[in-house]
Parts: C-alpha cells; structure tokens; sequence
C-alpha cells in the first residue's frame, strides 16, 4: 500500500480525456496515479501496483468491470483493495450488483471532481479503521480488527473492504445507533453514498443469516443509523 503522502490509486478507464482529466485531479490532490485501459489487465496492474483504492469503469474492452471486480476479490493478493465503480445512470442494476459482490463505493457519469475525491477520502477513511490492533465480538460474532477477518461462529465471513469497516464499527457499538454519517464516512455525503450504504447493509444481513434465530442482526433506526444486536 502506499503512504499517506503518495496514497495510490489505479485508474482502470479505457476513455482517455477522462484518464487525463481524473489523472491531473487526483495529482492535486496528492494521489499517485496508474492507469490501465483494458479489464483483461487489472489483477496484473493491481497485484504488481498494490493501490490504496481502484478507480472502477464498469464499461470496459477485454473484460467487464463486473467481472474484474469478481476477479480482485476473488484473488487474496487483492481482496482488501478498496473499489470504487464510476458507472452510468443507466447502470442503477449494475450498481446493486457490484456492491453484491464487493464493490464499496459507485459514483454516476457525470460526476463532480470534488464529490469524486470526497468519495476517495471518504472509503479510505473507513479503512483506517484496521490501523489499530483490536478483536471485538457481538454473541458468536467475531471481528479481529488488524486480521482484517470476521467469523461467525467458526464460519469465516466474506467482507469486502467496505462491508468490514461497517461491520466493524456497529459490532463495536453493540446495542447503540450508529449514525448513518459515520458509517458512509463523510457527513456531507449525498444520496448515492447513501443509497451504496443501504445496500452495503442488506449484503451484511444476509451474511449474517438475515437476523433469523439467535444470531445478530443489524436494526435500523430510522432517520438516524443503525445498530446490531447480538
């Protein structure tokens, strides 16, 4: 991973003013930028650059973007990269399922450069979350924070980057809301970061069993957050 004062990002864009455009922002913004024009090439890229964050377009040449997202989360030297898709308006079932399968974050053509590297800070921010070393549980649910791992019972769970730093923080606050600005990471977020939080919440249910039986589920608190009970 890179460092706070060179924090990485691989741009995986096949349009080549929106290459130069997000290239020359996110250099102002005091990001490295490394680009990659086809999704046949994006677990080579990712492996051998090792980003802080990947840059997603779900409209790609070689292989889709919902298949390269398969593809790095499938693959443990990528798992706990975090990504991002820039997609279109059109795209709103592409958006579901992406984040389905780990995806943490979408932003909609056409988008603001500022809300853009809000987004950025904003999922990189949430990962900060496994900087400090801490196991935390809820009933059978088990987190350890700098493993980067959650068990259910003696069940690993899958959880991209995004879902463990939810889950993380609700398992942290047992039994209290957690508000739905800490969660999504940026208090000033707008509708889609809310809309990707939902759907983050939904994938963590089901993980979870849905809340069936005597294991934890997530509550929502309406207007306010969530919280779990165990």
């Amino acid at each position: 991973m890179g460092t706070a004062a060179a924090r990485k990002i691989l741009l995986v864009e096949d349009e080549d003013h929106i290459v130069e455009l997000l290239s020359m922002s996110l250099g102002q913004n005091g990001f490295e930028t490394r680009t990659v024009g086809d999704g046949a090439l994006v677990l080579a890229a990712a492996t051998r650059e090792r980003p802080d964050l990947i840059l997603l377009d779900l409209m790609l040449p070689g292989l889709g973007g919902l298949e390269v997202c398969r593809v790095l989360r499938r693959d443990p030297a990528t798992a706990g990269i975090p990504v991002i898709m820039l997609t279109a308006k059109s795209e709103e079932s592409d958006k579901v399922i992406g984040l389905g399968i780990g995806a943490d974050d979408y932003v909609t053509k056409p988008f603001s450069l500022r809300e853009l590297i809000a987004r950025i800070e904003a999922v990189l921010r949430r990962g900060r979350l496994g900087a400090e070393p801490e196991a935390l549980s809820a009933g059978a649910l088990s987190v350890d924070v700098a493993g980067h791992s959650a068990r259910l019972g003696s069940e690993p769970l899958a959880l991209s980057p995004t879902e463990f730093s939810i889950l993380s923080a609700l398992v942290k606050a047992t039994g209290r809301t957690v508000r739905r600005a800490e969660l999504v990471g940026d208090p000033e977020a707008g509708p889609e970061a809310g809309r990707a939080l939902d759907v983050h919440i939904r994938n963590l249910r089901k993980k979870l069993g849905g809340g069936a039986g005597s294991g934890p589920s997530i509550v929502t608190v309406r207007g306010v957050g969530y919280s779990l009970h165990a």
